[in-house]
């Protein structure tokens, strides 16, 4: 499974991007979905994760409000729609997914990396 992200760009401070993902399969095969995000110098962190068990979504507080996860099941890609973007946004946003089976079994894949910046 490959998943390709696209997107990546550079905003001011208070201006929106849209980052969006396409999966090499069909979303129905994912347990979840969602984006993570590494600023420079620091780990991986969660952004937004969508859970299809429960169609949860699951924000990082940080971006609670002006961030808004969505999937497009026509065109099998979801996206981060990101609003209010603040210099403490920049960083590489990585999509992911996790795959149903064999069994109980999950495998989980990421994206190439998209890097986001925001300039103050």
């Amino acid at each position: 499974v490959q998943l390709q992200a696209s997107g990546e760009g550079l905003v001011p401070a208070g201006g929106s991007l849209t980052l969006s993902c396409a999966p090499s399969t069909t979303l129905y095969g994912f347990k979840s979905m969602g984006w993570y995000r590494q600023p420079p110098g620091k780990q991986r962190d969660l952004v937004a994760l969508f859970t299809f068990g429960s169609s949860s979504i699951n924000y990082a507080d940080s971006v609670k409000g002006r961030f808004t996860f969505s999937r497009d099941d026509d065109e099998n890609t979801f996206a981060l729609h990101m609003n209010s973007l603040k210099p403490e946004d920049t960083g590489v946003y990585y999509c992911y997914a996790v795959q149903r089976g064999p069994g109980l079994a999950t495998t989980s894949f990421w994206g190439q990396g998209t890097e986001v910046t925001v300039s103050s």
